[in-house]
């Protein structure tokens, strides 16, 4: 029972000197910062974007702070430089801390923009990686997919939320092109038409591609691609005017009867049936994916 009793006051001794410790540390700490002054500010803005540069951290910094270089850490309040930095609409993140050697460290995020989008009035503006509309920057231009046309939604300034399903779909059609390497390369451009349909437009070829809206968009993408892959080598990449899947598991093609005309060797409409070439295209890409799955099947079985 003594020895029980032994166990317990050694811990709570050590719990004593560890508090303890702590709570000298934390003194020294305070103590520090009321002698120490600040001597330098450095600043970290990784990546290659440059929506935001350091004179104009240093410019934030100045107005809402005041002179900082020269002012004692316990007088410098972090988490108000940081709310400050934030109201930036180019920042996504900021990190403000100081260290016992009189620098004050300042780590930024800058918000990475996926679409550049620009609306029927002439107004354009950019949507971030998590849907947010952010202003166009006087500083840096980002290399994003551009969407024009019919689009009616606007930008009140700073920061702001999609309003409309158009731009949701926009913006979700701009996220899935960019995970894939293919499409990312391949698609230059969004358009919304008249009819307020989402069209791509490629960087090979001079067709419309008409997907609709960002639903099914993978299905969309993968019967475009099955097109890509077996009917354009057959016909040539100039043969058709618009390919159209916004229809699930249908892709829909409209002739370019100008170069029918000027072109001998392309046959003529009567001469190339679509929904043949598009029937044996999908039953195509639908009998690898039932081989591939078979294989797998059988090698799980052994």
């Amino acid at each position: 029972m003594n020895k029980l009793n032994w166990k317990a006051i050694f811990k709570v001794c050590v719990w004593v000197i560890c508090l303890a410790a702590i709570g000298l540390f934390m003194s020294f700490i305070s103590i520090q910062q009321k002698t120490i002054k600040c001597e330098n500010i450095d600043i970290f803005i990784p990546g290659s974007d440059n929506f935001i540069e350091r004179e104009e951290i240093d410019y934030i910094l100045k107005l809402k702070q005041g002179q900082l270089i020269g002012r004692n850490l316990e007088l410098i309040n972090t988490q108000e430089i940081e709310a400050d930095l934030l109201q930036n609409p180019y920042i996504a993140f900021a990190k403000v801390f100081v260290d016992m050697n009189g620098s004050l460290k300042i780590e930024i995020k800058q918000r990475q923009p996926v679409l550049r989008i620009i609306n029927a009035g002439g107004q354009d503006f950019y949507v971030d990686k998590t849907g947010l509309k952010m202003p166009i920057s006087m500083n840096f231009t980002a290399d994003v997919m551009v969407a024009t046309g019919n689009i009616l939604e606007g930008f009140g300034g700073r920061l702001d939320t999609l309003r409309t399903s158009l731009v949701k779909d926009l913006y979700q059609t701009a996220l899935f092109l960019k995970k894939d390497s293919l499409w990312d390369a391949q698609i230059e451009q969004l358009y919304v038409n008249e009819a307020s349909e989402i069209e791509l437009i490629p960087r090979v070829g001079n067709q419309r591609i008409i997907i609709g809206d960002a639903k099914s968009l993978p299905i969309k993408m993968d019967n475009l691609l099955a097109f890509y892959k077996q009917a354009m080598p057959e016909v040539g990449w100039e043969v058709y005017k618009t390919i159209n899947v916004k229809y699930t598991n249908q892709i829909i093609c409209e002739k370019n009867l100008n170069n029918l005309k000027e072109n001998k060797d392309i046959k003529s409409p009567v001469e190339i049936d679509t929904s043949q070439i598009l029937n044996q295209v999908i039953k195509a890409e639908i009998e690898k994916v039932i081989k591939a799955e078979t294989r797998a099947g059988s090698k799980n079985k052994n």
